[in-house]
């Protein structure tokens, strides 16, 4: 469960993922293997989707696919092949009895005697794709609730999100790196390509409790509700910095790291926020708690909130927790 507080084995900066994995299996909320599995799962697909992206621009996979996904938004190339690669990873794995990703309608069927359902944004950030700004991959594991040898039904995979049990996303970047948490903290590791493997180079990140950075579509600011509108203001009167990628996952990991506040509130093209619950919120609202933050849909806890549709969209306000804190509470 997500706010179990699980105990871990500390292992030095240098270790690979899978030795990580091993050693930490009994602090896992579920010590039998599985998950250690599908952790792994998910990892190797982010190596093949980092190849892919690496070599996007020589074997011709940049660009719009032609046509639109579930949330209508514009597919590119690379959004159809990340899908398809963890899709099938997840399926040769075995340990998913269902899957739901950003890229599909309804509910993916796989092994019906899997355990975990995993929640998917397969490429966060396709507008930056083809302009060689990172993007990411979000993922967010819960314990399956129909009983074994049967599909998934909707109380398996519409779980708010303090019933994770793992979650974790891969930013691909200048350097790609594989963040995840199972309630025992948070820990990075960064992909070393000519070893073919993740090494843990972030050990129990931290988020610094206030920070100095904003990140919001400014573009968007007389749209904005008033008391957005005030906190920015705030924000500006204190000198602090107008940081904002266009890609979540890279916008979230600068201010894990540096400290700061990510808003994307309720406008009004999009009254009832812009960014999925299952797929992206609950992932990133479970790493800012389990590293000392904060996630509110600018009143109530981002982890609370029960959904009720697979494409739920929320306002989201994660980050430094005195930062989401004041923001909130306007």
């Amino acid at each position: 469960m997500a706010k179990a507080e699980n105990s871990r084995i500390a292992l030095p900066v240098g270790t690979n993922l899978d030795r990580f994995i091993m050693k930490n299996q009994e602090a896992f909320a579920y010590a039998t293997g599985e998950l250690s599995q599908l952790l792994r799962d998910l990892a190797y697909a982010g190596k093949v989707v980092n190849r892919e992206i690496n070599m996007a621009g020589l074997a011709g996979i940049t660009g719009a696919y032609g046509a639109e996904n579930v949330q209508g938004e514009e597919q590119q190339n690379l959004d159809v092949a990340a899908n398809i690669r963890f899709s099938r990873a997840l399926k040769k794995g075995g340990e998913v009895v269902a899957v739901i990703s950003e890229e599909e309608e309804d509910i993916i069927h796989l092994n019906p005697h899997g355990k975990y359902i995993i929640a998917i944004d397969p490429l966060d950030g396709s507008s930056n794709i083809d302009v060689n700004v990172s993007i990411g991959t979000i993922f967010s594991i819960y314990r399956r609730k129909s009983e074994d040898g049967t599909q998934a039904d909707m109380q398996d995979v519409l779980q708010p999100g303090n019933e994770q049990v793992a979650a974790g996303y891969i930013l691909y970047g200048s350097s790609t790196m594989f963040v995840f948490t199972t309630g025992a903290g948070v820990n990075g590791f960064t992909y070393e390509p000519s070893l073919g493997e993740y090494i843990l180079s972030h050990q129990d990140m931290t988020i610094p409790a206030n920070g100095k950075i904003y990140s919001v579509n400014e573009g968007s600011y007389n749209s904005f509700q008033p008391e957005v509108k005030e906190y920015i203001e705030k924000c500006r009167e204190r000198g602090h910095s107008a940081r904002y990628i266009g890609s979540l996952v890279a916008d979230f990991h600068r201010n894990l790291l540096k400290g700061g506040i990510y808003i994307y509130p309720a406008t009004a093209k999009a009254p009832k926020g812009k960014l999925r619950l299952m797929y992206e919120c609950n992932c990133l609202a479970f790493i800012a708690e389990q590293a000392g933050g904060m996630a509110t849909d600018g009143k109530n806890s981002i982890m609370d909130i029960i959904p009720t549709e697979l494409h739920q969209r929320v306002p989201f306000f994660v980050g430094s927790k005195e930062m989401v804190e004041e923001a909130s509470q306007l």
